[in-house]
């Protein structure tokens, strides 16, 4: 196989943050196979926005877990992930799509 093959192959393999984004929340149930896991976790090791994301969802299932009010900088980034959704939902010129 060529190196230019066996890079592009690799490169396949490799989660990006819309393909985390479908399967985060499984993956952090533990839902997901062995691959997408491995795949999962070391996307979330080098990306740092995908890795804020799978903590504040696990703050916030934490805090449920222990029924304790979950740390608001947990809370605050899950309102703004919300929000950027409502502002992505919407097309460029504000209207909706």
């Amino acid at each position: 196989m060529s190196g230019w093959l066996r890079r592009r192959s690799a490169e396949d393999r490799r989660m990006n943050c819309v393909r985390v984004a479908r399967v985060l929340q499984s993956y952090l149930d533990g839902e997901t196979d062995d691959l997408t896991a491995r795949r999962v976790a070391a996307h979330l090791e080098d990306c740092r926005r995908c890795g804020l994301e799978a903590a504040t969802y696990r703050e916030i299932k934490n805090a449920l877990a222990r029924r304790t009010e979950p740390d608001t900088a947990a809370v605050e980034r899950l309102r703004g992930f919300g929000t950027s959704l409502l502002r992505g939902a919407e097309g460029p010129d504000g209207e909706g799509t």
